[in-house]
């Protein structure tokens, strides 16, 4: 396979543009003219899986990385099994396990803002994976624990480009403590809950940990809690639930293939098929009510259709694009196989009639078990949850900025209704379908307002067209077991 993929490389005549060789602009500015947002007619959110900011651009220069001195890591996490600290280090391997990614592993990681259970949290994580046949991560459970590595420009390219020409932020904090199902709900909805009643949104209760799961993890999920007794009925409102009502375009894209994530406390877990017809962790909008009730089940699509309408610039407004679990970049998943996914749609957006008036937010959904060193604020009783990669890749963007505002997914929620639905938000007192979620999210004090990563007076930048199989240092597979 590797070989396969090696020739597809060869294939790629785009100019590489190598790590380093663009200078990190400015980290302040004035924010962008408010009235130029609706420059923006396409907004494309790519989401990939299970990595922190500091695993991804601990080392980048000018962001909140990891703290270093003379390059050399001034923290370290203890690890209970050798009573060694352990400080981050370069991991160069293109396979990475990561640790557990529950809330209670949030919670164990955070460990009351001293940020140092992680390899705890790991090394329960593999004693529970050696009670699942299907957990490569048991076979693991003698080498060094992995989530201090962390990943530099010469191992990640395109991202490391992507950071350097357009924005980087690095202050991105998952929108809840938890795993996949939670975060894929906040994307979508500001929320994860779990409804009594099916059809009636005031009968829906908060649910970080255990939202309704879909069928095909019920036989999976061993901790028997009542979440699993039926198929999921999402009856909260949902951001398409206002599209639809204001007539703007929207698409869930959907990566055909399998989804990985686990929905109990093991690391990985059989994979489970995922199309479009195969409502999931990743593909949750089938089971909301508005979706069914609006007749809009028709808008989640193959991502072969992004293919189309990008190749003929009609692009919907509002377009979400989810992996399969080959290209997710959720372990044991593979490093360039993410970033091979993610630079192949880019590209065709950069290459696309719609380039200059679309806006492309990428993240990672979760932050996998791996290690970062920035305490997650706290908003309300879900989150935030720990920091993940962020970038806005855009014509408009501002040029090598650096945000450091403190954002969530609910930021892109808040941008796309300040876009398209003149600033409405998911609010019970106002949108028309009332439920009891705990707060208007993207009314958030601290949550960050994504126009500023924009400059809407600026000439449009060209496209960066990027080789999908750049040359990185990562090592391969094989090469580690010869190691």
């Amino acid at each position: 396979m590797l070989r396969h993929l090696a020739a597809l490389a060869a294939l790629v005549g785009i100019l590489t543009v190598a790590p380093g060789t663009l200078p990190v602009g400015p980290t302040g500015g004035s924010p962008s003219h408010a009235d130029g947002i609706h420059k923006i007619k396409h907004i494309v959110m790519i989401m990939q899986e299970n990595r922190s900011f500091d695993s991804y651009f601990g080392t980048y220069p000018g962001a909140d990385g990891i703290p270093m001195r003379d390059g050399l890591p001034m923290v370290c996490v203890p690890d209970p099994k050798t009573r060694h600290c352990v400080r981050p280090f370069h991991d160069r391997y293109d396979l990475n396990y990561g640790g557990p990614h529950h809330a209670a592993d949030a919670a164990g990681d955070v460990d009351h803002g001293a940020m140092d259970g992680f390899i705890l949290r790991e090394e329960l994580g593999r004693i529970e994976a050696c009670k699942n046949p299907y957990d490569p991560s048991c076979t693991a459970k003698d080498e060094p624990p992995d989530v201090l590595g962390y990943h530099d420009g010469h191992d990640i390219p395109n991202y490391w480009t992507y950071a350097h020409t357009f924005v980087l932020q690095d202050h991105m904090f998952e929108p809840d403590a938890s795993w996949s199902l939670p975060a894929h709900l906040f994307m979508v909805s500001a929320w994860s809950a779990y409804c009594e009643k099916r059809g009636d949104p005031l009968s829906c209760r908060n649910a970080d940990e255990a939202p309704a799961l879909p069928p095909d993890w019920v036989p999976y999920y061993r901790h028997g809690l009542p979440a699993l007794v039926r198929a999921p009925d999402y009856a909260w409102t949902d951001l398409t639930y206002l599209l639809h009502k204001h007539h703007v375009s929207w698409a869930y894209y959907v990566a055909n293939g399998t989804e990985p994530d686990c929905a109990d406390d093991a690391m990985f877990c059989p994979a489970r098929p995922q199309r479009v017809g195969t409502p999931g962790i990743w593909n949750p909008l089938p089971f909301f009510d508005t979706v069914r009730r609006d007749d809009q089940l028709r808008n989640i699509q193959p991502l072969s259709r992004f293919s189309v309408a990008v190749h003929r610039g009609t692009l919907p407004a509002v377009s979400w694009i989810v992996p399969n679990g080959e290209f997710s970049e959720h372990p044991p998943a593979l490093v360039s196989y993410g970033q091979y996914h993610v630079t192949r749609l880019i590209n065709a957006i950069m290459r696309s009639p719609d380039w200059t008036s679309t806006a492309i937010f990428l993240a990672w959904d979760d932050w996998g078990g791996f290690y970062d060193h920035v305490v997650p604020p706290h908003v309300d009783q879900n989150g935030y949850g720990l920091r993940v990669p962020g970038l806005v890749i855009s014509p408009y963007a501002r040029k090598g900025y650096i945000d450091h505002q403190i954002l969530s997914f609910d930021a892109y929620l808040k941008f796309i209704e300040d876009d398209f639905l003149g600033g409405q938000r998911l609010d019970p007192r106002t949108d028309g379908r009332p439920d009891p979620r705990p707060d208007v999210r993207e009314n958030a004090k601290i949550l960050g307002n994504l126009a500023h990563d924009f400059d809407f007076s600026q000439k449009p930048w060209p496209p960066l067209l990027l080789p999908a199989w750049p040359k990185t240092d990562l090592i391969e597979p094989y090469q580690v077991v010869a190691h």
